[in-house]
């Protein structure tokens, strides 16, 4: 048909994109991986440094809460991709394809909500702050728009990539795609898992 090449190539361009974003949040979860272990190191130093020798090192607990914020909120879209979110299946597993397909967007988009709602609500409160130059009741005194800043636009880039997948797996059900959406926003297959894990 005249058309079908159109659809290919807009069906292409959702898996570059996806791909790319893909890319984005996997260097989003190695950073924030490695600022994760980081902050352990700090603190465990800051234990012993303690125990040994009497001395703190100032704002460690601190830190490391804020690295953490940050690093879950990067994560998110990590584990969009992936499909790696847990969610109870037992019921799920033993539906059609199609009626799994549904599910999983009407999951999609309660989810695209509520993050919706979490980002609004989170810039509220970050313009709040940097209007105010408000800081944390802390020995530090950090402005509290500093890590704010690094844990909101991780919720940001969350909220673009949830609606990127919304957006594509609506676009595949208006075409009848049911294996796209599962692939895209599916639970996976145990055959899935065990291809993942054995594949090298």
């Amino acid at each position: 048909p005249r058309g079908l090449p159109r659809v290919k190539r807009r069906f292409s361009m959702f898996q570059i994109t996806q791909d790319k974003l893909t890319d984005i949040s996997r260097v989003a979860v190695w950073v924030g991986g490695g600022a994760l272990l980081l902050s352990a190191v700090m603190v465990t130093l800051d234990v012993l440094a303690r125990k040994m020798f009497g001395i703190t090192i100032s704002g460690s607990d601190e830190i490391s809460g804020y690295v953490f914020a940050a690093g879950t909120t990067w994560a998110y879209s990590y584990c969009l991709f992936t499909r790696a979110n847990i969610r109870i299946d037992a019921f799920y597993n033993v539906l059609n394809l199609r009626t799994k397909a549904l599910l999983d967007i009407l999951g999609l988009l309660l989810l695209l909500y509520y993050i919706y709602l979490l980002f609004t609500n989170a810039w509220g409160m970050f313009a709040e702050n940097w209007e105010f130059n408000s800081t944390a009741q802390t020995t530090l005194a950090t402005p509290l728009w500093i890590p704010q800043i690094f844990w909101i636009s991780g919720l940001g880039f969350f909220l673009v990539c949830l609606a990127f997948v919304s957006t594509r797996c609506l676009a595949s059900l208006m075409r009848g795609d049911w294996q796209t959406i599962h692939e895209v926003a599916g639970v996976k297959t145990v055959a899935e898992e065990i291809d993942e894990e054995t594949h090298v």
